[in-house]
């Protein structure tokens, strides 16, 4: 795994000076801020941190990536509401053995039929439904689910999917009661969790209280979490600077924000986040209907520009999926450099772009007009505007399209862009997750509707690849002609800090998710 880079000591329960184990305390409520206010508080329901971050700590899975690893792969997947599972020897019927321990925050027993219920919302068989179902493609190859009993469930697939296992460890995949309606969950939602939904104040704050009755023992540590709203990321910074906070925001600090920090006693991490900026493209009209026009726009990029001048350094060139390194499958350097547009020679690619938009009418003389959309956050306007400046060189004159963050996503499904600078975290570190909800046809992530049935079908192919080294075979050739299509271009791989006050303790920064990490029951306060 790649070095992370740190500010001060990062040890989950030791003594950064002799090495001596500290014993946990009990007690405290843990104060954090909150970057946005959460759409609900129905984690199936959403796409944004701003929902799974809070809500996490109230829910449990049937498995989990252990809180502990900061790298998330199937060897660090831990049992959750299930005891234990198990395969069919076909690799089609995947067994779980659930706890008999475990009660519902309002007191009912947690059973089998609320895991049958879970998936039938999540498959759209049950008869409630969810508002909004963005991760529906993750559970496309699931044929059904039956319980034997109420304490084992066994999930029946259409075809072999070793990484289905993955996807249920992810901090997006809770188990949700069968006697609480979906509408109840966007509002007042009911887990088996450490930590106890107590109030969401929109615009002010959401608090948890800790869950006495949990099922693990001597869990949570803290009495509570408190998340405060605040909008302002320069504000919140200071506040926790000043001690007003035990904890930013996951990955809330950029690496420039660092060197406000240096003259304190905090403690800081920069890690990868799984994380991309990205471009999305409206293939469907024009200019972006012409190839050309679409293969112009991808070697016009700069990305080591990109990287220096929004992050100093600290990203990380890559494809579709997360670089290797704190990534496990993301494409060799040598392969990427081979793929037109992401080879070292940026005049070269320049020139070959200016070769593209003069065989379709334009020169410097006959510039295209362009609107770039982007939200008005820094995380996408900033790009947006060193890309703004990189389109000059190829003949396109763009402007700034801020498009308002309550507006942003129907404004992407109704295509209403030619052109979209956007952000996107992915919830696991597999390609399943990657391929079926960014890329694949009917996917309700699928925001720049992409759709090549032939490259979906090659995602069903490595889908059902048990071999590791073969399957990261086959992703590398679907990753290479998702880039030479001009999918979803990507700019670069995100970066950025996760602080804490010296006497936060047990907290491990995940790397390779951005939707992972945050149970929290492992976290206590060494406080006098």
């Amino acid at each position: 795994m790649r070095s992370r880079d740190l500010i001060g000591c990062v040890l989950a329960a030791v003594l950064c000076s002799g090495g001596t184990a500290l014993a946990q305390k009990s007690g405290g409520v843990l104060r954090m801020f909150h970057h946005d206010n959460p759409p609900s508080t129905s984690i199936h329901e959403e796409v944004t941190p701003s929902t799974v971050v809070p809500l996490m700590p109230v829910f449990n899975n049937l498995v989990l990536f252990d809180q502990a690893k900061a790298q998330n792969s199937e060897q660090s997947i831990v049992p959750d509401l299930a005891e234990t599972w198990s395969w069919s020897d076909d690799g089609t019927e995947l067994t779980f053995k659930l706890r008999k321990d475990v009660r519902w925050h309002d007191g009912r027993p947690f059973t089998a039929n609320d895991v049958e219920c879970t998936f039938n919302l999540l498959t759209s068989r049950g008869r409630d439904k969810l508002r909004r179902n963005p991760r529906a493609t993750w559970y496309r190859n699931i044929n059904y689910i039956h319980s034997s009993d109420s304490h084992e469930v066994t999930i029946y697939l259409n075809r072999p999917q070793p990484s289905l296992l993955s996807l249920l460890a992810s901090g997006l995949s809770p188990i949700y009661p069968c006697h609480v309606t979906p509408n109840q969950m966007t509002t007042r939602p009911i887990g088996t969790g450490p930590f106890k939904f107590d109030s969401f104040v929109p615009y002010e704050r959401i608090k948890l209280v800790r869950n006495p009755d949990y099922w693990k023992p001597d869990r949570p540590y803290l009495d509570g979490i408190e998340f405060t709203i605040v909008t302002s990321s320069q504000t919140a910074l200071l506040s926790f600077i000043a001690g007003r906070f035990d904890m930013t925001f996951p990955w809330e600090v950029t690496v420039a924000q660092l060197r406000q920090t240096r003259r304190s006693k905090v403690v800081c991490e920069t890690t990868s986040m799984n994380n991309s900026t990205n471009l999305l493209v409206n293939r469907n009209a024009a200019p972006f209907d012409n190839p050309d026009i679409r293969r112009a726009l991808t070697l016009a990029l700069d990305r080591k520009a990109f990287i220096a001048v929004l992050a100093e350094g600290e990203g990380e060139i890559g494809g579709s999926l997360q670089p290797q390194g704190d990534g496990l499958w993301g494409m060799p350097p040598e392969k990427l450099a081979a793929i037109s547009g992401y080879g070292p020679d940026i005049e070269q690619n320049r020139e070959e772009a200016r070769a593209l938009m003069a065989k379709a009418g334009y020169s410097r003389d006959k510039r295209m007009a362009l609107k770039v959309a982007t939200q008005g956050v820094s995380l996408y306007k900033n790009p947006a505007q060193i890309l703004i400046d990189q389109l000059r060189e190829i003949h396109i004159q763009a402007t700034l399209d801020v498009v308002e963050t309550s507006h942003w996503f129907t404004r992407l499904n109704r295509r209403d862009y030619s052109l979209a600078v956007n952000s996107t975290g992915n919830g696991v570190d597999d390609p399943d997750q990657a391929f079926y909800e960014n890329y694949s046809c009917r996917s309700e992530r699928n925001y720049n509707g992409y759709c090549n049935a032939e490259i979906e079908r090659l995602f069903d192919i490595q889908s059902a690849e048990s071999n590791f080294e073969k399957r990261r075979e086959l992703v590398w050739d679907i990753d290479a002609k998702l880039l030479a299509d001009g999918a979803r271009p990507p700019i670069m791989w995100n970066r950025a800090a996760t602080c804490w006050q010296p006497h936060v303790k047990g907290y491990v920064a995940p790397v390779n998710s951005t939707y992972n990490g945050f149970r929290l029951e492992d976290v206590w306060l060494d406080k006098p």
